[in-house]
């Protein structure tokens, strides 16, 4: 089981980015796939998960109506939409899967993780 998360980089405030999150050695239909996010000094937080039942959204505030989160089953992957970035979501994302498929907004519930991709908003 191994999740690539991918699509981070430098982008200015107001700019957006799509993260992707590509799993091998499952499928998507049996696997509750989440976003975390952890900034520099501060705990990992949730985002969102998607799994067969629908979509699940731990967003902050200051996260709603930014951040999507969307999967396509034929490419094995889970997306994460970041629109309006902010200097506050910079940050290492993380992609993490849990078996059987119910999403939780809690870290310890998930047993898979990817390595992370850094987010830097930042004009």
């Amino acid at each position: 089981v191994q999740l690539q998360a991918s699509g981070g980089g430098l982008v200015q405030p107001g700019g957006s980015l799509r993260l992707s999150c590509a799993a091998s050695g499952f499928t998507l239909d049996y696997t509750a796939i989440a976003w975390f996010r952890q900034a520099p000094g501060k705990e990992r937080e949730g985002i969102s998960c998607v799994s067969i039942s629908g979509v699940y959204n731990y967003v902050s505030e200051s996260m709603k109506g930014r951040f999507t989160i969307s999967r396509d089953n034929s490419e094995n992957t889970v997306y994460l939409q970041m629109n309006s970035l902010e200097r506050e979501d910079t940050a290492v994302y993380y992609c993490t899967a849990r078996q059987p498929a119910r999403c939780s907004q809690h870290m310890e519930h998930y047993s898979y993780w990817g390595q992370g991709t850094l987010v830097t908003v930042s004009s």
